[in-house]
């Protein structure tokens, strides 16, 4: 029950698509999560959950493998055409990947923690960083890490939806502060424009129902 209870969690907070791993650790238990499991798990399966959260699609257990052990990661940015080329070769090839978008400072914070100079896109495969996009090198790449080179995806599979390289901050106490003392600010409008609408044109001064 509570393992139910944590996988559809795991569904309901993530994004409108997300994959999702099922594992067994090393005491044979089952483990659901939205990162790749450890190196030491025994038994891994990776799911596509796709909008909505109701349905999924499993991966080969052979594709399931590499994925699980040299996950795919694709930085992009808007109007890149190395960017588009790079995730066509993905798409066409079959493989399974994340995408995270580059526009903010703090995006380009994260691009640069990861391995990168600036340069996009760049394609990471487990440990192993390719800056800027040259077909038979990123073939190559995916090779080495074990994907097979032609597509094996099951039918009804996507990826998961690109999501920023760095995660939205959270709003400062001044923002916070400023929030809540605009919506009191509107609230005490509306009640005022309330009070207008209820009182008689001719009423007299200070009357009140």
């Amino acid at each position: 029950m509570k393992r139910a209870a944590l996988l559809l969690l795991l569904l309901t907070a993530g994004a409108a698509h997300a994959q999702m791993y099922k594992w067994k650790d090393e005491k044979g238990v089952t483990h659901f999560t939205a990162t790749p499991p450890p190196a030491s798990a025994k038994k891994a399966e990776v799911k596509n959950y796709g909008s909505g959260g109701t349905g999924s699609v499993e991966l080969p257990s052979e594709l399931a493998e590499v994925v699980r052990a040299r996950p795919v990661v694709l930085y992009t940015t808007a109007q890149c055409g190395p960017c588009d080329q790079a995730r066509q070769l993905l798409i066409t090839r079959g493989i399974p990947y994340r995408e995270k978008t580059v526009a903010t400072p703090d995006d380009h914070d994260a691009l640069r923690k990861a391995g990168s100079n600036g340069e996009l896109p760049m394609l990471l495969v487990g440990r192993t960083r390719q800056l800027g996009f040259e077909a038979a090198t990123w073939d190559g790449v995916l090779s080495e890490a074990g994907y097979p080179p032609t597509r094996m995806l099951p039918a009804g599979y996507s990826n998961p939806a690109p999501t920023p390289a760095a995660p939205p901050r959270p709003p400062s106490p001044e923002d916070t502060a400023r929030a809540k003392a605009d919506a009191a600010k509107a609230a005490a409008a509306a009640e005022k424009a309330r009070r207008d609408r209820e009182t008689p044109q001719n009423a007299p001064e200070n009357f009140r129902f």
